[in-house]
């Protein structure tokens, strides 16, 4: 709610009508990659560099896609296709974080929730954008990291690798977007956390269990 309605707000200063608004958040339905378009509208860019930019910033779907699959129920293609177009980060985090396997159903119930909101609350956030004040304005654009902190703080109750792996993420995609495209760089820096990772936890068993062995030895 607080990210859409952010959102119309900026394409409210931006000259989109609210049927444009309620469109752009109907057919893309992509946070970040909306709030680009829109910066990129302001300054006049055309369609092809828009769409091109677009699919530079959401590559990391490709990804996100490939994890969730790992872990959805195998279903029809057609229902997969389907819940396909509406993986967000924030639907990503929800179902992601979900113990054991999940369903297409649960997929869709989250799609659903998160897409409906979105587009309704663009459409409110254009229409009431110039009646609230400045201050509480600039306030709503803090919002979507205060989401992203609060679906990220139970999985860093329960495995504190996470920590790691969000803080070295973190880093990397600050150093990164220093020198590449954005997309690129949240990709670059979520491989590398998790292949340092990967490097990282077999070594921590080995040693583990070469203590457990001497331990054993000594006994």
């Amino acid at each position: 709610m607080p990210a859409a309605i952010t959102f119309g707000f900026i394409a409210q200063t931006t000259s989109l009508s609210i049927i444009e608004t309620m469109l752009m958040s109907l057919l893309v339905f992509a946070g970040a990659a909306q709030y680009m378009a829109l910066s990129l509208l302001a300054v006049g860019t055309g369609a092809l560099e828009i769409i091109f930019t677009t699919f530079i910033v959401n590559i990391r779907h490709f990804l996100m896609s490939a994890s969730l699959n790992e872990k959805a129920i195998p279903d029809s293609p057609w229902k997969k296709a389907g819940y396909a177009f509406g993986i967000t980060d924030e639907v990503f985090a929800v179902t992601s974080m979900k113990q054991g396997t999940i369903s297409s159903m649960y997929i869709y119930g989250v799609f659903l929730i998160s897409y409906i909101s979105w587009v309704l609350f663009s459409g409110l956030g254009h229409t009431v954008g110039e009646l609230l004040p400045d201050t509480l304005q600039q306030s709503m654009t803090f919002a979507l990291y205060a989401l992203f902190i609060a679906l990220l703080a139970p999985a860093l109750q329960k495995q504190r690798k996470i920590i790691f792996l969000a803080g070295l993420a973190a880093v990397l995609n600050s150093l990164f977007t220093q020198i590449i495209a954005e997309g690129w760089s949240i990709i670059l820096a979520t491989l590398i956390s998790a292949m340092v990772l990967e490097f990282m936890e077999p070594a921590a068993r080995n040693e583990n269990v070469e203590a457990e062995h001497e331990r054993t030895e000594e006994s």
